[in-house]
């Protein structure tokens, strides 16, 4: 069996990188495209905004089912032919929304949508694999910086299409995309051999022996869920926070707001060269100081436009960094088990982002934005706490541990 390592000699080209960097922004949209138009297809359809919104949750059920059944397939399985053969099901399915006759079957495709959309997450341990050992840490933050992208823009794509030509139309136009990707990775990717014989269910099983026997990959998991579900409860609340006074800002302007996370989008290949140079676990430091003091701007924001910009810009620079200090250091641990490790550690990420989500909104009902900063700065001072007292320590004692060897 081949080593999934591909130790190469030469870097990856650029031109893969980008490519596998908008692969995963424009899979993952699909799981996004939704959320802009649910007024419209309320109406469309002639149900109430409450049940609408259950096509957010269908897409979200299908997501959660793809990383825990679909993405673990990346240490089976030859990867080019699945990470292409998933780009094209995806597409099926937006197209599949774009005829959808009722609101049951979008409903129903909307969970294939989000299923077939954790393909990104396939490709991210890919480009792991595939990088030379010195360029790893930036591959990986470079395809993860289009993953991130792909989360911002979704929305403003989603607008505008539906403004041109309808909500059908912000299915179809990706749908295209989707397959013109995959017929490009099917020629541009290599073949990767699988690195594991497992059948399926020991392959399953797999992953929740590798959370137990690996303690920094649930280290890890622990502080990605706690920088996710501040993540969340932020874009939950502050669309209650612009649309009230002082504010008052109507749909469109509000989601403009998502544009100033690009910049943490931007910090991704960063923080990569940064974990590429070792200089890993300070940068970390770092980026959780900075999601901390964020929560102090963001507070201030609550009646200040400008301090509400630089908390926005502060805080996503903290998280999108501190994911991939994370995802640099877990995916070293098993290179054989990637696909596996992902599985892991974007569950626990996908857990912690509905956790904040719902304990925001809660909160900004019961306490208003003050509440949801306090929320916020309490999970952010938990992940920096535990970062210094337990997995900073514990990741210096196994890299001592491994030199040793």
């Amino acid at each position: 069996m081949a080593s999934v390592e591909q130790e190469r000699a030469q870097p990856l080209g650029r031109g893969l990188v980008l490519l596998l960097a908008v692969t995963c922004g424009a899979s993952v949209a699909s799981l996004y495209y939704v959320q802009p138009l649910l007024d419209t297809l309320a109406h469309a359809f002639d149900v109430s905004d409450g049940t609408a919104g259950l096509l957010v949750t269908a897409a979200q059920v299908g997501y959660l089912v793809g990383l825990v059944l679909l993405v673990p397939l990346g240490d089976l399985l030859e990867r080019r032919s699945l990470i292409s053969r998933v780009l094209a099901l995806s597409a099926a399915t937006l197209a599949a929304c774009a005829a959808a006759p009722s609101f049951a079957v979008l409903a129903a495709v909307l969970v294939a949508v989000g299923l077939t959309s954790t393909v990104a997450q396939v490709v991210v341990p890919l480009s792991s694999s595939l990088a030379a050992p010195h360029e790893r840490g930036q591959v990986v933050g470079t395809v993860m910086s289009g993953l991130l992208m792909g989360i911002l823009l979704a929305r403003t794509l989603s607008g505008l299409l539906a403004e041109i030509g309808g909500w059908r139309l912000v299915f179809a136009v990706p749908a295209v995309a989707l397959l013109l990707l995959s017929v490009l990775l099917w020629r541009r990717l290599p073949v990767v051999p699988p690195t594991e014989t497992l059948r399926y269910p020991q392959l399953l099983a797999s992953v929740a022996r590798l959370v137990r026997d690996e303690r920094q990959l649930a280290q890890r998991m622990l502080m990605g869920a706690l920088h996710m579900a501040g993540f969340s409860a932020l874009w939950t609340a502050i669309a209650f926070l612009l649309a009230r006074e002082p504010y008052g800002y109507g749909d469109g302007t509000i989601g403009l707001f998502g544009l100033a996370g690009l910049v943490g989008a931007m910090v991704a290949p960063m923080a990569g060269r940064l974990a590429d140079r070792g200089h890993g676990h300070l940068a970390n430091t770092g980026f959780l100081l900075a999601i901390v003091l964020s929560w102090g701007l963001l507070e201030l924001g609550g009646t200040s436009l400008v301090a509400l910009l630089a908390g926005i810009v502060l805080f996503d620079l903290g998280v999108q960094g501190a994911q991939i200090s994370n995802q640099s250091a877990v995916y070293a641990l098993r290179p054989e088990a990637r696909s596996r490790i992902t599985t892991a550690y974007m569950t626990s990420v996908f857990v912690g982002a509905v956790i904040g989500s719902a304990a925001a909104a809660a909160i900004y009902a019961a306490s208003g934005w003050d509440g949801v900063c306090a929320l916020g700065a309490g999970m952010a001072l938990a992940g920096l706490g535990f970062w210094l007292l337990v997995a900073r320590p514990a990741a210096a004692r196994a890299a001592a541990a491994t030199v040793r060897q």
